[in-house]
Protein backbone atom coordinates (compact mmCIF):
# COMPACT_ATOMS: atom_id res chain seq x y z
CA UNK A 1 0.00 0.00 0.00
CA UNK A 2 1.39 3.19 -1.00
CA UNK A 3 1.92 5.21 1.86
CA UNK A 4 0.71 9.05 2.14
CA UNK A 5 2.47 11.97 4.74
CA UNK A 6 -0.56 15.33 4.66
CA UNK A 7 0.71 18.18 6.42
CA UNK A 8 -1.61 20.36 6.76
CA UNK A 9 -2.98 22.88 9.77
CA UNK A 10 -6.45 23.07 8.31
CA UNK A 11 -8.55 20.17 10.06
CA UNK A 12 -11.75 20.10 7.26
CA UNK A 13 -9.47 19.83 4.69
CA UNK A 14 -7.39 17.23 6.18
CA UNK A 15 -10.46 15.20 6.49
CA UNK A 16 -11.51 15.44 3.14
CA UNK A 17 -7.76 14.28 1.51
CA UNK A 18 -7.47 11.81 4.00
CA UNK A 19 -11.35 10.43 3.00
CA UNK A 20 -10.70 10.80 -0.59
CA UNK A 21 -7.01 8.64 -0.52
CA UNK A 22 -8.46 6.12 1.46
CA UNK A 23 -11.24 5.85 -0.79
CA UNK A 24 -8.88 4.61 -3.38
CA UNK A 25 -6.67 2.81 -1.08
CA UNK A 26 -3.59 5.03 0.00
CA UNK A 27 -2.50 4.76 3.87
CA UNK A 28 -2.58 8.07 5.05
CA UNK A 29 -0.92 9.52 7.94
CA UNK A 30 -1.67 13.15 8.91
CA UNK A 31 0.24 15.85 10.66
CA UNK A 32 -0.66 19.89 11.83
CA UNK A 33 2.89 21.14 11.84
CA UNK A 34 6.28 20.77 10.75
CA UNK A 35 7.72 19.05 13.99
CA UNK A 36 5.21 16.33 13.86
CA UNK A 37 5.74 16.00 10.01
CA UNK A 38 9.06 15.60 10.40
CA UNK A 39 9.00 13.00 13.18
CA UNK A 40 6.16 11.07 11.32
CA UNK A 41 8.31 10.87 8.06
CA UNK A 42 11.28 9.44 10.08
CA UNK A 43 8.99 7.02 11.83
CA UNK A 44 6.52 6.08 8.94
CA UNK A 45 8.51 6.00 6.10
CA UNK A 46 5.98 7.72 3.89
CA UNK A 47 5.85 7.27 0.02
CA UNK A 48 4.74 10.49 -0.99
CA UNK A 49 4.53 14.01 1.30
CA UNK A 50 1.74 16.80 1.01
CA UNK A 51 2.70 19.59 2.12
CA UNK A 52 1.41 22.99 3.03
CA UNK A 53 4.01 25.83 3.52
CA UNK A 54 1.76 28.15 5.87
CA UNK A 55 2.49 25.66 9.24
CA UNK A 56 1.32 26.86 12.42
CA UNK A 57 5.20 26.17 14.06
CA UNK A 58 7.89 26.54 10.71
CA UNK A 59 7.76 27.87 7.07
CA UNK A 60 7.17 24.59 5.02
CA UNK A 61 10.43 25.43 2.88
CA UNK A 62 12.20 25.12 5.93
CA UNK A 63 10.45 21.28 6.64
CA UNK A 64 11.33 20.29 2.70
CA UNK A 65 14.83 21.02 3.04
CA UNK A 66 14.94 19.01 6.87
CA UNK A 67 12.88 16.18 4.75
CA UNK A 68 16.16 16.17 2.12
CA UNK A 69 18.90 16.17 4.24
CA UNK A 70 17.74 12.63 4.35
CA UNK A 71 15.23 10.87 2.01
CA UNK A 72 14.54 11.75 -1.85
CA UNK A 73 10.65 11.03 -1.01
CA UNK A 74 8.43 13.02 -3.37
CA UNK A 75 7.07 15.96 -1.97
CA UNK A 76 4.03 17.85 -3.01
CA UNK A 77 3.76 21.18 -1.82
CA UNK A 78 -0.13 22.43 -1.15
CA UNK A 79 -0.27 25.98 -0.86
CA UNK A 80 -2.09 29.22 -0.93
CA UNK A 81 0.93 31.00 -2.44
CA UNK A 82 0.50 32.32 -5.85
CA UNK A 83 3.87 34.02 -6.30
CA UNK A 84 6.40 32.95 -8.64
CA UNK A 85 9.12 33.01 -6.27
CA UNK A 86 7.41 31.12 -3.43
CA UNK A 87 7.24 28.58 -5.83
CA UNK A 88 10.58 28.48 -6.90
CA UNK A 89 11.97 29.03 -3.66
CA UNK A 90 9.78 25.53 -3.00
CA UNK A 91 11.26 23.72 -5.99
CA UNK A 92 15.10 24.63 -5.28
CA UNK A 93 14.71 23.15 -1.50
CA UNK A 94 13.68 19.93 -3.43
CA UNK A 95 9.80 20.03 -3.87
CA UNK A 96 8.42 18.04 -6.80
CA UNK A 97 5.53 19.46 -7.66
CA UNK A 98 3.58 22.83 -6.42
CA UNK A 99 -0.70 22.86 -6.63
CA UNK A 100 -2.12 26.16 -5.45
CA UNK A 101 -5.22 25.86 -3.61
CA UNK A 102 -8.01 26.26 -4.28
CA UNK A 103 -7.51 23.18 -6.55
CA UNK A 104 -9.55 19.89 -8.53
CA UNK A 105 -9.28 17.14 -5.92
CA UNK A 106 -9.69 14.93 -9.12
CA UNK A 107 -6.21 17.12 -10.73
CA UNK A 108 -4.53 16.58 -7.06
CA UNK A 109 -4.86 12.60 -7.31
CA UNK A 110 -3.90 12.80 -10.95
CA UNK A 111 -0.61 14.43 -9.55
CA UNK A 112 -0.32 11.51 -6.67
CA UNK A 113 -0.55 9.41 -9.02
CA UNK A 114 2.29 10.65 -11.26
CA UNK A 115 4.69 11.39 -8.29
CA UNK A 116 4.04 7.21 -6.90
CA UNK A 117 5.00 6.81 -10.67
CA UNK A 118 8.35 8.69 -10.50
CA UNK A 119 9.83 6.49 -7.35
CA UNK A 120 8.69 3.23 -9.28
CA UNK A 121 11.97 1.49 -11.32
CA UNK A 122 11.35 1.61 -15.02
CA UNK A 123 12.85 -0.95 -17.55
CA UNK A 124 15.97 -0.37 -18.93
CA UNK A 125 17.05 -0.61 -22.52
CA UNK A 126 20.57 -3.17 -22.71
CA UNK A 127 23.69 -1.41 -22.76
CA UNK A 128 21.86 1.97 -21.06
CA UNK A 129 22.83 1.05 -17.29
CA UNK A 130 26.15 3.42 -17.02
CA UNK A 131 26.79 6.19 -18.52
CA UNK A 132 29.88 8.17 -17.81
CA UNK A 133 30.80 11.74 -18.82
CA UNK A 134 34.15 14.05 -17.96
CA UNK A 135 32.26 15.28 -15.59
CA UNK A 136 29.75 12.90 -13.78
CA UNK A 137 28.89 9.40 -14.07
CA UNK A 138 25.59 7.69 -13.69
CA UNK A 139 24.19 4.26 -12.65
CA UNK A 140 20.94 4.10 -14.06
CA UNK A 141 20.38 0.79 -11.39
CA UNK A 142 21.55 1.66 -8.39
CA UNK A 143 19.71 5.30 -9.47
CA UNK A 144 23.10 7.04 -8.29
CA UNK A 145 25.36 10.21 -9.59
CA UNK A 146 28.65 10.87 -8.98
CA UNK A 147 30.60 13.92 -9.80
CA UNK A 148 34.50 14.78 -8.54
CA UNK A 149 34.11 11.06 -6.39
CA UNK A 150 31.11 12.65 -4.65
CA UNK A 151 26.94 11.09 -4.74
CA UNK A 152 24.96 14.08 -5.86
CA UNK A 153 21.86 14.08 -4.55
CA UNK A 154 18.75 14.81 -7.05
CA UNK A 155 14.99 15.08 -6.31
CA UNK A 156 12.42 12.37 -7.70
CA UNK A 157 11.53 14.45 -10.94
CA UNK A 158 15.34 15.45 -11.50
CA UNK A 159 15.98 11.85 -11.47
CA UNK A 160 13.12 10.86 -13.77
CA UNK A 161 14.44 14.05 -16.16
CA UNK A 162 17.58 13.45 -15.69
CA UNK A 163 17.15 9.23 -16.77
CA UNK A 164 14.51 10.27 -19.89
CA UNK A 165 17.30 12.06 -21.32
CA UNK A 166 20.04 10.36 -20.62
CA UNK A 167 18.44 7.02 -22.16
CA UNK A 168 18.07 8.91 -25.30
CA UNK A 169 21.84 10.12 -25.80
CA UNK A 170 21.98 12.56 -28.76
CA UNK A 171 18.51 12.37 -29.54
CA UNK A 172 15.86 15.77 -29.27
CA UNK A 173 13.43 14.99 -26.04
CA UNK A 174 10.09 17.37 -26.95
CA UNK A 175 9.16 19.89 -23.86
CA UNK A 176 5.36 17.88 -24.55
CA UNK A 177 7.43 14.21 -23.77
CA UNK A 178 8.91 15.32 -20.94
CA UNK A 179 5.91 17.02 -19.47
CA UNK A 180 3.87 14.24 -20.07
CA UNK A 181 6.42 11.75 -18.50
CA UNK A 182 7.23 13.56 -15.54
CA UNK A 183 4.22 15.34 -14.80
CA UNK A 184 0.89 13.91 -16.45
CA UNK A 185 -1.14 15.43 -19.03
CA UNK A 186 -2.52 18.51 -16.93
CA UNK A 187 1.23 20.01 -17.31
CA UNK A 188 1.72 20.09 -20.62
CA UNK A 189 1.75 24.00 -20.90
CA UNK A 190 3.93 24.27 -17.71
CA UNK A 191 7.28 24.74 -20.06
CA UNK A 192 8.44 27.17 -16.97
CA UNK A 193 8.82 23.55 -14.76
CA UNK A 194 10.97 21.92 -16.92
CA UNK A 195 12.91 25.46 -16.99
CA UNK A 196 13.67 25.12 -13.38
CA UNK A 197 14.40 21.53 -13.01
CA UNK A 198 16.57 21.72 -16.01
CA UNK A 199 18.70 24.99 -14.45
CA UNK A 200 19.06 22.93 -11.35
CA UNK A 201 20.02 19.83 -13.03
CA UNK A 202 22.70 21.85 -14.53
CA UNK A 203 23.92 23.29 -11.37
CA UNK A 204 24.54 20.21 -10.47
CA UNK A 205 26.25 18.41 -13.04
CA UNK A 206 27.47 21.13 -15.72
CA UNK A 207 31.18 22.58 -14.77
CA UNK A 208 29.37 26.19 -15.85
CA UNK A 209 25.91 25.39 -15.67
CA UNK A 210 25.45 28.93 -17.85
CA UNK A 211 27.05 26.82 -20.88
CA UNK A 212 25.66 23.16 -20.50
CA UNK A 213 27.65 20.61 -22.56
CA UNK A 214 25.92 17.86 -21.65
CA UNK A 215 22.13 18.83 -21.02
CA UNK A 216 21.45 20.93 -23.73
CA UNK A 217 18.59 23.45 -24.98
CA UNK A 218 17.20 23.04 -28.28
CA UNK A 219 15.20 26.60 -28.36
CA UNK A 220 11.54 26.13 -28.46
CA UNK A 221 11.46 22.32 -29.05
CA UNK A 222 13.28 20.81 -25.54
CA UNK A 223 16.09 19.40 -24.41
CA UNK A 224 19.03 16.77 -25.76
CA UNK A 225 21.64 14.91 -23.60
CA UNK A 226 24.92 14.89 -25.28
CA UNK A 227 27.27 11.95 -23.47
Amino acid sequence: MTRVLVVEDDPQLVRALVITMQARRYGVDAAPDGTTALRLAAARQPDVVILDLGLPDMDGVDVIKALRGWTRVPIMVLSARRASDEKVAALDAGADDYVTKPFSMDELMARLRAAVRRTEESPLTPGTTHVATAEFTIDLLARRVVRAGRDVRLTPTEWHLLEILVTHPGHLVTQQHLLREVWGVTRAGKTNYLRVYMAQLRRKLEADPSHPRYLVTEPGMGYRFEG
